[in-house]
């Protein structure tokens, strides 16, 4: 997302937070706050999703649409909001999930992308099924690496990542319920 520290710092501001102190709160440096917020870095999902968490927001929430369109059913491919891009991309069916039970997720690994060395963990269930390519995905102390037609659903309070271990991008469709970014 090309404004996510623009976004980031706009939020940190609403809630009356130095860069510092929501540094402290997420357990990061100043200067990878800083970084993040000047668009200097791109930060791993997991890093996001701490920061975020510090200021009370989940991923839903903070890559939400200005509006929210409450009764559109179909979704072409060049509708789907793109909430991240980078080595990992994700693009969703819908833009403001506020309020909704249901996540779905189009994502693109390139080969070696990582969510990060911090597992992610979230109150809700997930799952997907590879489209195309390999992804290991690690959950608690049970790792595996799927391939095309694969498929994987676990509740995601569990520690978990995700990283392609192949030499050609891993395409995957996944469902969070609720949505948990």
């Amino acid at each position: 997302m090309d404004n996510l520290g623009q976004r980031l710092k706009a939020l940190r501001v609403a809630k009356g937070l130095s860069q510092r102190r929501l540094a402290a709160a997420a357990g990061v440096s100043n200067a990878t706050v800083s970084l993040i917020e000047h668009d200097r870095t791109d930060p791993s999902m997991g890093l996001l999703k701490r920061i975020l968490d510090s200021l009370g927001v989940s991923f839903a929430e903070f890559f939400a649409a200005a509006t929210h369109v409450d009764e559109k059913i179909f979704y072409r491919s060049d509708e789907l909001s793109e909430i991240s891009s980078g080595p990992i991309s994700y693009r969703q069916v819908g833009g403001d999930l506020s309020g909704g039970q249901l996540q779905i997720l189009y994502e693109r690994y390139r080969p070696g992308a990582d969510t990060g060395q911090s597992m992610l963990s979230h109150d809700a269930e997930e799952g997907g099924i590879i489209l195309a390519g390999r992804l290991e995905i690690t959950v608690g102390q049970q790792v595996q690496t799927l391939s095309a037609g694969d498929a994987y659903r676990f509740n995601s309070k569990l520690p978990h990542r995700f990283r392609n271990t192949g030499n050609e991008d891993c395409v995957i469709v996944s469902a969070c319920t609720p949505p948990s970014f």
